[in-house]
């Protein structure tokens, strides 16, 4: 079976259509099926399922609507268990498109090699990871990658609780952490540039491998701070701001530049 895995960094979403559409041209249409109720103008009929990125979701979840507008006897489902849950079904042979916010990884590469899982990657869009605080923070609007590792590292848990220790100009407010889950790319993306080392991350934050919980952590609390992708944080405008890492802002044109 040729499935088809969906990655994050080109520059068009466009590609994930045609991802939907070559998995569900590989079902056979409905006996007798030409266009009538549940099915469509071309007789395509039967599921695409996909999983994976929460990153990627919005995308696939848009392509997905788009295609049922085309096509309306399939029925595309889009889960977010992360980028490692994603790969995890994918190579078990249970799902048709991977959403992936990284490349993947050579032992699960082997995994789906093992399986028989035969796979084309796509690149769907670029995302810039983006470090979220409150809108009532108005200390730690500009960090750095450095003030980053004091607050993320391994060594500051339970040691650095209020942003008063990240910086002394900061004011005495505890620090509540929010982020990626350990299946998700950007988890990996974010310990490996900020910690040195993939997973390398204290444990004492509230992880999800759905970023609209991290949203919602840091909306509810002044002295919280977070990291999800880009798109969250166009979605969500005065809900949560992101924070500038060592002068840059993440936007759309920051991203597009490197």
């Amino acid at each position: 079976m040729r499935k088809t895995t969906a990655k994050i960094f080109a520059s068009t979403a466009l590609v994930v259509i045609g991802a939907l559409t070559l998995s569900a041209c590989g079902g056979q249409p409905a006996e007798g099926n030409s266009g009538g109720s549940g099915g469509s103008a071309s007789g395509l009929s039967g599921s695409v399922t996909t999983d994976g990125s929460s990153t990627v979701a919005p995308l696939t979840e848009a392509a997905a609507d788009l295609f049922g507008d085309e096509e309306s006897g399939v029925n595309v489902s889009v889960a977010t268990s992360g980028t490692g849950g994603g790969f995890k079904s994918f190579c078990a042979d249970e799902t048709d498109i991977s959403n992936a916010s990284r490349p993947i990884k050579d032992e699960e590469a082997a995994e789906c090699e093992a399986a028989g899982v035969e796979y084309t990657e796509i690149v769907a869009a670029n995302d810039g990871l983006s470090v979220i605080i409150n809108p009532g923070n108005d200390w730690a609007e500009d960090l750095t990658v450095e003030q980053l590792n004091t607050i993320w590292s391994p060594d500051s848990e339970g040691e650095i609780t209020n942003w008063n220790q990240v910086d002394s100009s900061f004011p005495d407010q505890a620090i509540t952490l929010f982020g990626a889950g350990t299946d998700s790319g950007t988890f990996d993306y974010f310990t490996d540039a900020i910690n040195g080392e993939e997973g390398a991350i204290r444990t004492d934050y509230s992880p999800s491998e759905d970023d609209n919980i991290t949203v919602q952590g840091v909306s509810g609390d002044v002295g919280a701070i977070g990291f999800l992708g880009l798109s969250y944080v166009e979605e969500n405008e005065g809900v949560i701001k992101a924070a500038m890492i060592d002068g840059v802002m993440p936007s759309t044109e920051t991203v597009q530049d490197g």
